[in-house]
């Protein structure tokens, strides 16, 4: 299984990429939606798992742009701002799932598993 994981907090991402790693789930990494787009575009990952909130280009916004140029690859939500409001928006907007943060590993990767069988 190959996800490809978007968020500015360079820490989080690293750590919970290293966290799947762990349990045989190979993790890319993007730290802002510009460098995601690409990473989708030249190395197609199943499943994107999105943060919301990011400077620059938003996570709404990159999930617009994934579901034109990929519409199959399913995303799932992150938001920390205790608030559903974006999560709903972006399930309106195509996602597949969204969790709020601190995020439970096993709760994400059974997000992961549902939302990978789901688009088969």
């Amino acid at each position: 299984m190959k996800i490809l994981l978007v968020d500015d907090e360079e820490e989080f991402v690293t750590t919970l990429a290293e966290r799947l790693e762990l349990r045989g789930i190979h993790a890319l990494v993007a730290t802002d939606g510009e460098a995601a787009l690409d990473l989708i575009e030249t190395d197609p990952p199943q499943i994107v798992i999105l943060d919301v909130i990011m400077p620059g280009l938003g996570g709404l916004e990159v999930l617009k742009r994934i579901k034109a140029q990929s519409p199959q690859t399913p995303v799932i939500l992150l938001t920390g701002r205790g608030s559903t409001k974006e999560g709903i928006e972006g399930m309106q907007l195509g996602a597949a799932d969204y969790l709020m943060k601190p995020i439970n590993i096993e709760e994400l990767i059974k997000k992961i598993q549902v939302s990978i069988k789901n688009q088969a």
